[in-house]
This record gives structure tokens, sequence and C-alpha cells, in this order.
């Protein structure tokens, strides 16, 4: 399934972000996907009113049953995200797994044979 999109356009303020969790709650609902991508290329700087947001969305999100992923990230958002200890999906990023088949890991000396 493709999820939904929702862009989010300019400074948002505190009155604009309960209409924009009950967007990503009917998106979620709508959509079947268990995502919502949120296009954050023109939020504007990052900054705390925007990592706000950000967690209050992926929070009705959760609630929801589902999450969001983010679209297009400046790149200091990312950062102060990553500061404040927020994880967020990010589209085109390279998910964490396990290493591929054939790869070794290095090993201690005295480590015990598996």
């Amino acid at each position: 399934m493709t999820p939904a999109v929702l862009v989010l356009a300019g400074p948002v303020t505190k009155d604009e972000v309960t209409g924009l969790c009950d967007d990503v709650r009917a998106l979620l609902e709508g959509s079947g996907a268990g995502v919502v991508v949120c296009d954050v290329g023109g939020l504007g700087p990052p900054g705390l009113g925007a990592v706000d947001l950000l967690a209050r969305l992926q929070l009705a999100a959760r609630r929801s049953g589902g999450r969001i992923r983010l679209r297009d990230p400046d790149p200091g958002l990312h950062a102060l995200l990553d500061l404040v200890g927020l994880r967020f999906e990010v589209e085109g990023q390279v998910e964490q797994r396990e290493p591929a088949l054939g790869v070794e890991e290095a090993v201690e000396p005295g480590d015990p044979a598996v």
C-alpha cells in the first residue's frame, strides 16, 4: 500500500497542531497503510516548535496504531531530533539491519567459538 502524504508548510502555529494531529489520524484510518509520510521540506528553519510538532504527530499516529515517516528533512532538523532523543524513519534512509551474508564481524582474541 502507498502511504498517505501530509505536507507541512511554513511555520506551524500551536493552534494548527491539533488539526494536523487529527489529519494524521484520519489519513491512517483512511489509507490503511499504517504509515503517514510527513513532507517537512517546507516546514521552515529547524527549531523546538518543529520538534514539538513532529513529536505530537508521532504520538497521534502511534495512538492510532501507525507511525509517521519524514520526507526531505533539513539536516539541522534531523540533528535536532537526534539531540532531543527522537528517532524518526526517513524516506530514502537505509534501514539498520544485520550485515549481508558472507560478511564476517571482527572477533576479539579469547572469544569462545560459536
